[in-house]
């Protein structure tokens, strides 16, 4: 049989300026259960915060005010519900994960995800370690007694 030879060059540059593309990091997001739920290209806890409930806000579309972010939400769209709010009532569209139907994210337009300018997650909701449960997961929650009786 005869010899194979192969002859490859490889080329590479220092010169080179980085993308915005390379220079992105993703982060990735998992719900309580460990499903994967979102992957966004800057970190939650940088991102602003809703005052009504502690939800962190993504803008899903470029306005006068800002430029969208870049993610993706793994999640299942369910019916619509109405919130009572202080100064009246909202609807919120939500999503779900697609493994424990946990309720994570939700927008005040029907779906698909990104329909309006905004995507809230809840707070609580995501955790970036897979299988951990996020810190502020049960922070609002009451304080029971834990009697016995």
């Amino acid at each position: 049989m005869p010899k194979v030879v192969s002859r490859s060059a490889v080329s590479s540059s220092t010169d080179a300026q980085p993308t915005a593309s390379s220079t992105a990091a993703l982060r990735v997001y998992y719900c309580i259960c460990g499903e994967f739920i979102l992957v966004i290209d800057k970190s939650l806890a940088t991102l602003p915060r809703r005052k009504t409930d502690g939800a962190v806000v993504i803008r899903s579309q470029d306005s006068e005010k800002g430029k969208a972010r870049i993610f993706k939400l793994n999640a299942n769209a369910k019916d619509p519900i109405l919130v009572e709010r202080e100064g009246g009532h909202e609807r919120q569209f939500r999503f779900h994960c697609p493994r424990c139907s946990l309720p994570v994210a939700y927008q005040s337009t029907p779906p698909p995800v990104k329909s309006g300018s905004f995507v809230y997650i809840f707070k609580g909701a995501l955790s970036q370690a897979q299988g951990q449960v996020p810190p502020d997961a049960f922070e609002d929650e009451p304080t029971g007694s834990t009697d016995v009786i």
